[in-house]
């Protein structure tokens, strides 16, 4: 029990107004964290801002090797001990901005070649902000459960920090883990949620056809890598969507292909790469396997040499039912009845996935659009995000981790 007990309603009023009393200063340093991005595993400045702020909260954050940060928040008077005993939630942020040139025109953009076009200025923020709310509940005496702050590096990129936080043991003993990502298709005010898979796995898939090579009039006489590749390109994601169960939601895009300088000559060498996604974790296991056997057996006719290579991503993001119904259940509370909505499924990729995989947990969509304003698409450097969204994310996370679990 908190040393100082309150309604529910009396602590989502307080969630409330100790959110707003916060934004005025949580814009500011969005804006700072947006004008300064940094890429994946070179987040200094951004680490060592929110590591400040979290300390002059009063609270101890604790580095993570090379960039990268995590901070307890713990009821008053309970130790790391003591907590163990209590429910246990990490909210989840990502520091890492991607490099591309920013075109929004926004007086605090940045100029560096680099822009947190994905919103990970805005995840940081509200995991921030709700660390700072839950720290004052905590100070009140009114708060339960044990909250730890997770501010991840290079989700961007792959390999990606998941693992590495994975591997520096965050996750261990914790019960829930929750994110939120900016959607830019969506009003402010709202978050979208959706229990099972929400993003897909995302592997990149190289493959390499070898020949002797020769003359096109003789084509007979040696392996034909171009035309093999064009049998591999088309007839691969086609094959694979009968063997793998169509529920699974199995792509295989391709990307790129480079073979070849001559019309007359047939190369040596030949590659073809692009994205194998799935949204069933159990299928993502299996398409390796089966990828390397279709391909290797519809290059088998050429007489050409092939090799297969998937470099695993990210598994899917799928979301457990009660997680889901809780956050759901916080943010109808924070915001209001209306702000829930079912939302899609992407094939995008999320490192996210890898913590649930672990834990059970939820990541829900945030709503950055101005009602009736235009809608963006994430990973563009012209990207604007409607900053009332910050207040909307710490409420939801806030709520997430302190109001109790009968909600």
């Amino acid at each position: 029990m908190p040393a100082n007990p309150v309604t529910t309603e009396d602590l989502t009023a307080q969630i409330v107004e100790r959110t707003r009393a916060l934004e005025p200063e949580l814009v500011e340093i969005r804006r700072d964290i947006h004008r300064h991005p940094e890429g994946a595993r070179t987040e200094h400045r951004t680490t060592a801002l929110v590591a400040d702020r979290l300390r002059a909260a009063g609270l101890e954050p604790q580095l993570l090797a090379g960039t990268g940060l995590y901070c307890d928040v713990l009821p008053k008077g309970v130790d790391a001990t003591e907590a163990r005993r209590l429910r246990r939630v990490v909210l989840r942020a990502d520091l890492d901005a991607l490099p591309l040139a920013e075109t929004s025109g926004l007086p605090f953009a940045s100029t560096n070649g680099w822009a947190h076009a994905c919103g990970h200025d805005v995840h940081t923020t509200t995991v921030l902000g709700a660390g700072l709310v839950l720290a004052e509940l905590a100070e009140a005496g009114q708060l339960t459960a044990a909250v730890r702050l997770l501010f991840q590096p290079a989700e961007e990129v792959q390999p990606g920090g998941a693992g590495d936080v994975i591997a520096a043991g965050v996750l261990e003993g914790v019960d829930e883990v929750y994110a939120l990502h900016c959607d830019p298709k969506l009003d402010v005010g709202h978050i979208g949620s959706r229990i099972g898979p929400i993003t897909s796995a995302s592997d990149t898939v190289t493959v390499t056809i070898t020949s002797d090579g020769g003359h096109t009039s003789r084509p007979h006489l040696t392996g034909d890598v171009i035309y093999a590749l064009g049998q591999v390109i088309t007839q691969a994601p086609a094959v694979l969507g009968r063997r793998i169960d169509p529920r699974a939601g199995a792509n295989l895009t391709w990307g790129s292909v480079q073979s070849g300088t001559a019309p007359n000559a047939i190369p040596s060498r030949g590659v073809v790469t692009g994205t194998l996604r799935c949204l069933d974790e159990g299928a993502w296991q299996q398409a390796e396997e089966i990828l390397e056997e279709v391909i290797a057996q519809i290059a088998a006719p050429y007489r050409v040499g092939i090799d297969v290579d998937v470099t695993r991503g990210v598994p899917p993001v799928v979301n457990d039912e009660p997680c889901v119904r809780r956050i759901d259940d916080a943010a109808r509370r924070l915001i209001g009845s209306h702000a829930v909505l079912l939302t899609e499924q992407s094939l995008g990729g999320e490192d996210f996935g890898w913590y649930l995989l672990r834990t059970p947990g939820a990541m829900v969509r945030l709503g950055t659009r101005t009602p009736g304003g235009r809608s963006y698409d994430l990973h563009q450097g012209d990207i604007v995000v409607d900053e009332a969204a910050i207040g909307f994310g710490v409420r939801v996370l806030a709520g997430v981790a302190a109001l109790p679990e009968d909600v």
